[in-house]
């Protein structure tokens, strides 16, 4: 903002959030002040709204089929968002004419419930709070962001620690046509020694393959091998020539998908703490001076994005008594949206409902234990869900999912970015009367 005053036409920054891309010309061109919390939160929401691009205008939209119903060709090339922020820090959610996509309550929905830790959105210049905004359609491609609300920021700065967590490999190995489930064994036995030497090791089966398929790729399933270990030697020829030199002496149609790979190493995220007053904010001035910037945090308080402190239902939340009412059994995926993604070792998943009677029934039926039993992966995990009625969503941490985090994690999806997809493929019984037509 300094450097806007003194004249600059671009701005270069070290590691700044996301939504600060947003917040600071907006600050700028408004003279917002530091205590002008309810303006600066509506341009943080703004700014989280724009800042994955066309994931707000129609890109990894749950109900994309829809758009494409509507215009075959809307989504080729989709337009990036914009957004018009008032004085007071409302916002027009928009794109240019004429490019593809499309702006909806429900794509910036999506992206509002990216990645979310909590109703508190923290930020180095105000906690946004989530549990008050309001979206409405305008006009076409247009949605109004009204009513965001700001807490003064904490006293402490949230930076990023990386450490090199060790080496890690991995073998993919395809199981074609009969007894995959025996294969699998047979082959889990086999390589038990070598994996009994290395730090982790995690064996995945995906069922894949199709019966009576026409093709050998559709007749395959996978057997996935992923090792780590601070040793490069136990995850390279250690581990990889034991696996090959089983090819003529395990089951039938054995093969590798591709040739042996080498050890990578990896990296450990974790967030920690700094003081405000420890960090020394100076600007680089467009005349060559530099200037220090001070800190003002008007009435500081504790927070923190990913220890929320909003109310949190606890893991064995039970929501409501559902009434009884005629159902079919249909994915989930019929009647809300997701988005998911991912915070260190923790899974973010938020899901809405398409109605205000779809909400209710939302809020009653998918409880933090309900997830648990639709998402098996996260049976033993501390889930936890909270209620932003709003967005007529819900959103969900699932902590430990990722293990240590994206750069170390063995899972399929190490991002979760398809976790919400997941959910949303899975069978529930669902009120009739909430079927979209041609499914009651």
């Amino acid at each position: 903002m300094r450097a806007l005053e003194a004249g600059a036409d671009v701005v270069v920054t070290g590691r700044v959030t996301d939504a600060s891309l947003v917040v600071g010309p907006a600050a700028w061109h408004h003279g917002w002040s530091a205590d002008d919390l309810d303006a600066l939160a509506g341009a943080t929401v703004a700014g989280h709204v724009l800042e994955c691009g066309t994931q707000a205008t129609g890109g990894n939209f749950s109900f994309f089929t829809e758009l494409l119903d509507a215009d075959p060709g809307c989504l080729d090339h989709i337009g990036f968002p914009l957004a018009e922020i008032a004085a007071d820090g409302t916002a027009i959610i928009t794109k240019h004419p004429g490019t593809g996509g499309a702006v909806t309550v429900e794509t910036v929905t999506e992206q509002l419930l990216y990645e979310l830790t909590g109703s508190r959105y923290g930020g180095p210049d105000v906690v946004t709070r989530f549990d008050g905004p309001r979206l409405r359609q305008v006009a076409r491609d247009r949605v109004e962001v009204t009513g965001a609300r700001g807490l003064p920021p904490g006293e402490w700065l949230k930076v990023a620690t990386n450490r090199l967590g060790g080496f890690r490999n991995a073998m993919t190995l395809p199981l074609a046509g009969l007894d995959v489930d025996r294969k699998a064994d047979l082959l889990r036995r086999q390589l038990a020694p070598v994996l009994a030497d290395v730090a982790e090791a995690v064996v995945t089966l995906a069922r894949t393959d199709s019966p009576d398929a026409e093709a050998e790729e559709e007749a395959s399933a996978v057997l996935q091998v992923t090792v780590k270990d601070p040793d490069r030697n136990k995850v390279g020829k250690e581990f990889t020539v034991p696996v090959i030199e089983l090819a003529l002496a395990t089951v039938p149609g054995f093969f590798a998908a591709g040739a042996p790979p080498s050890p990578s190493a990896y990296g450990v995220y974790a967030p920690a703490w700094v003081r405000v007053d420890d960090v020394a904010q100076v600007v680089g001035l467009p005349d060559g001076g530099t200037e220090r910037v001070p800190s003002t945090r008007p009435q500081p308080v504790s927070t923190s994005e990913d220890e929320p402190p909003g109310p949190v239902e606890p893991a064995g939340d039970s929501g409501g008594p559902e009434p009884a009412r005629p159902t079919r059994r249909v994915p989930l995926g019929c009647v809300v949206g997701a988005r998911s993604g991912d915070k260190g070792g923790a899974a973010t998943l938020g899901v809405y409902a398409r109605s205000d009677e779809g909400y209710a029934w939302l809020s009653s039926f998918l409880t933090a234990e309900r997830v648990r039993e639709l998402l098996p992966e996260a049976s033993g995990l501390p889930v936890t869900r909270e209620l932003l009625p709003g967005f007529r969503a819900l959103i969900f941490q699932l902590p430990g999912l990722l293990g240590e985090g994206v750069a170390a994690s063995t899972r399929f999806d190490p991002q979760a970015k398809a976790v919400g997809e997941w959910l949303r493929s899975r069978l529930v019984d669902v009120p009739m009367s909430l079927l979209p037509e041609g499914r009651t």
